[in-house]
């Protein structure tokens, strides 16, 4: 099959340019295709997850990625999808986030033998020189139409900048990069990216005169029309120390019956006669396919190792089997539990809730369970001897543990 078709078949295609075109430049020859990561952050959330899934269907076609760092046009901040100017960050800061995202993408695509290149878009357009740059760029670009690209609409309501104005050029003159260093001929990413992408795409077709593809991959949405990848203390990270592989699981093991075929086949490498066949199960049944859904999403961010321990606790919770072992846990000293022994208090110190008040709120609606029992005292305090040898096991809602063990 070709790789489109896939990349179609499993609903990770949004939109893309010369279609017929691009069919025909993936069959002729291995084409390099690259994705932006600006590191904002240091580690990447699930908003990067389905442009990394595509990128590695790519690579098992044959096809060359380039993962670039953005630690030029982090600098500048993309103004897509915002209604503020993002903070400004040090450049020690945006170095530092640049090396941890490295290091995650290549646990998803290979690096090895040049199969995939590495590259800090820093590197060229830091030493650019305005004037030359803009007489090369700017006669290419209208800003008539820029302003209308959806990138800039929210912006323009409060007040788009003119550093955030550059973000659309830097990343076209990014493409343009690419194209002459590598031959870099496609550019992939999320679809809220399409007039970015775009951009760069018509940039080498008309100072170049060479062929260019600009190709989006689909967000990610759930039945009722809302990102997925979102948790209550926010972004979905992919870096085991924000997000344990344990919550990773627990995440895609509680997505809506209706949400369950649909992301089989964007975020996993199933065949997608066996994503059908588990996207068919109804009644207690689809528990099997949000099961395989969870530890195959689990094991491609944080390994298999990872992903068993995960599934080993979730059958200990929920089902009575598995590894209590494997169950979250925190160690909380007995200086701590002296220092203040209020259940709300170890209710936010172990996460299970975000604020002591929080805590509070959740024991008033009857959503706290301790060891087996229902928690209906706000003022509740517990002593040592509260806290059996392998650790007492407190409980948020239905789906939300945590065992907590006293550390003496």
């Amino acid at each position: 099959m070709h790789i489109l078709d896939t990349l179609k078949e499993r609903g990770l295609l949004a939109q893309i340019t010369f279609e017929d075109e691009l069919y025909k430049q993936l069959e002729k020859e291995p084409t390099t295709f690259y994705v932006g990561f600006d590191p904002t952050a240091a580690s990447l959330h699930f908003g990067h997850f389905v442009p990394v899934i595509a990128m590695r269907h790519m690579q098992q076609a044959g096809h060359k990625p380039i993962a670039l760092v953005g630690g030029g046009t982090v600098q500048v901040a993309d103004p897509s999808g915002k209604t503020e100017l993002r903070k400004m960050m040090s450049l020690d800061t945006i170095a530092y986030n640049a090396e941890k995202i490295k290091e995650q993408l290549a646990r998803f695509i290979s690096f090895e033998d040049g199969k995939a290149l590495m590259v800090n878009n820093a590197d060229w357009l830091t030493p650019l020189k305005y004037l030359p740059f803009l007489r090369e760029i700017g006669p290419l670009f209208s800003v008539n139409r820029m302003l209308t690209a959806e990138a800039y609409r929210l912006r323009m309501e409060k007040g788009l900048t003119f550093l955030e104005f550059n973000y659309m050029i830097m990343q076209a003159y990014d493409f343009l990069e690419l194209f002459r260093r590598h031959g870099c001929r496609l550019q992939m990413g999320g679809d809220d990216q399409w007039s970015n992408i775009l951009a760069g795409a018509d940039l080498i077709r008309r100072k170049e005169g060479e062929a260019a593809f600009a190709l989006t991959m689909s967000l990610l949405m759930n039945s009722e029309g809302q990102k997925m990848g979102k948790t209550e203390r926010g972004a979905l990270w992919l870096d085991a120390e924000l997000c344990s592989p344990y919550e990773f699981y627990q995440y895609w093991r509680n997505i809506a019956d209706a949400d369950v075929e649909k992301t089989l086949a964007m975020l996993t490498f199933l065949p997608m006669d066996e994503v059908r066949r588990l996207g068919a199960l109804e009644g207690a049944a689809i528990n099997e396919a949000k099961a395989t859904l969870a530890y195959e999403t689990t094991k491609l961010v944080h390994g298999e190792e990872e992903a068993q321990k995960a599934q080993q606790a979730s059958a200990a919770l929920f089902s009575g089997a598995g590894n209590m072992d494997e169950v979250p846990t925190y160690e909380l000293p007995l200086a701590l539990l002296e220092e203040d022994s209020r259940l709300t208090s170890i209710l936010f110190l172990c996460g299970l809730c975000t604020s002591r008040s929080q805590a509070r709120k959740m024991v008033e609606q009857g959503a706290i369970v301790m060891n087996d029992s229902k928690v209906e005292d706000t003022e509740l305090r517990l002593n040592a001897e509260d806290f059996p040898t392998d650790g007492l096991l407190l409980r948020r809602g239905k789906k939300n543990y945590c065992r907590v063990i006293l550390k003496r």
